[in-house]
């Protein structure tokens, strides 16, 4: 318990101090997890709203390839990135392994099937007589579109803030792809394990809040998001 109090308290004087090292960290997470996101976001919400209200053949085997990939144990994603990215693998001549660049493309694969299918689900959700009311009223296809997907803006959004989550606190893979090298690929994520194993749990701890902080703002903007689709 002695431990834990001590920890807390060097935990604190070192935010306090705003720690360079602390900083350098918790800027590059943020980096990394929000172009992931920006990335996922892009593609993922028009793929989610095409499988949602698309009737095309193999449908259903695309909507079972999304839901699989909701489930994908993050170790995998990055055993696959790391395989994909290696010395011999397909990609490995553009030398992406063990740099930022493969950590955001791990995190994409991550979030990108959560942000597609909790998508798809909040447009599934809306009325479907709405689309061709819309249609018979003079709309194009794409507007008719946008109108669904203002519509499902909650699920939408909820959609956006299951792939954050799913990357800000994902630790195998960014560990796999990045390697975890100081002031290069550490994350905060990575650098508790780290700092854990090596018993430095002042640095730990202190991350352990950061992390923590930066998901309750970015949940709190996005309700604040919410409230105002809402008005």
């Amino acid at each position: 318990m002695e431990e834990i109090v001590t920890g807390l308290q060097q935990a604190v004087r070192l935010l306090l101090s705003l720690d360079p090292e602390l900083r350098g960290i918790a800027s590059l997470s943020l980096q990394v997890s929000g172009l992931a996101l920006l990335i996922s976001t892009i593609l993922g919400i028009p793929l989610g709203a095409w499988l949602g209200l698309g009737r095309f053949l193999g449908r259903r085997l695309a909507v079972a390839f999304v839901y699989t990939g909701m489930g994908f144990p993050p170790v995998v994603v990055g055993l696959f990135v790391y395989l994909l990215l290696s010395r011999r693998g397909p990609l490995g001549g553009w030398g992406w392994l063990f740099t930022p660049t493969a950590m955001v493309l791990a995190q994409v694969v991550i979030s990108l099937p959560l942000v597609a299918g909790f998508t798809m689900a909040a447009v599934m959700g809306v009325d479907p007589e709405l689309r061709p009311q819309l249609v018979s009223l003079g709309a194009t296809q794409r507007q008719a579109t946008w109108a669904l997907l203002r519509e499902a803006r909650l699920g939408v959004l909820v959609a956006i803030i299951a792939g954050f989550g799913s990357i800000i606190s994902e630790v195998g893979a960014v560990m796999m792809v990045g390697g975890n090298i100081e002031r290069y690929t550490r994350l905060l994520t990575t650098a508790i394990v780290l700092e854990t194993q090596k018993g430095n749990f002042d640095l730990a701890i202190a991350l352990g809040f950061i992390l923590l902080s930066i998901a309750f703002l970015i949940n709190l903007f996005m309700l604040r998001l919410q409230r105002e689709a809402f008005r």
